[in-house]
């Protein structure tokens, strides 16, 4: 036997065993309909508690579309996702040259939106998933009052988007397993 065919017969093995190892490693994707992954069915069957105020309401909204896939709360829920959101607005740039020494005036902030959930079976009230995660969306704060306002809301609606996405994102690993 030449070197070359020596040669080449261990790269034959080599593409066997590497062969060997791949049909070993098996992936599931998180969001498959196939006979094992029933994520997506899982999460259309979630009922989602009532909002307190206008930023929980952006969050559970946001949440009804992502787990439903655009088509609502579901009649007969297998699971309730109780919600709970709270929000702060923080300064975090702030003028130092201001006239006057009493004004901390902010240039720019960040909007922190904060969930507790817990994710129960209605059959039982066994607790699936619970957890606290929080989402943080950076703002420029103008001198005019209203665009300050209409900044504050826009950074509250990014970072309850934002926050709605980690939520699913950690309920759908839990469904899926």
């Amino acid at each position: 036997m030449s070197l070359s065919e020596k040669a080449q017969r261990y790269a034959q093995l080599l593409a066997l065993g590497a062969l060997a190892v791949l049909a070993g490693c098996q992936v599931k994707p998180l969001y498959s309909e196939g006979p094992q992954g029933k994520t997506a069915t899982a999460l259309a069957s979630i009922e989602i508690s009532e909002a307190d105020d206008r930023v929980e309401q952006e969050v559970r909204n946001a949440l009804i579309f992502l787990t439903s896939g655009g088509a609502g709360e579901p009649a007969n829920a297998q699971y309730k996702l109780a919600l709970n959101v709270t929000s702060q607005v923080k300064g975090v740039l702030y003028d130092q040259n201001s006239s006057d020494d009493n004004t901390d005036t902010a240039g720019a902030g960040r909007i922190v939106v904060m969930a507790d959930y817990n994710l129960t079976r209605v059959g039982t009230g066994e607790t699936v998933r619970s957890g606290n995660r929080t989402a943080v969306a950076l703002v420029d704060f103008p001198e005019q009052e209203f665009a300050k306002v209409r900044a504050i809301k826009d950074g509250e609606k990014r970072a309850a988007k934002e926050l709605a996405e980690i939520i699913r994102a950690d309920i759908a690993a839990a469904l899926g397993r």
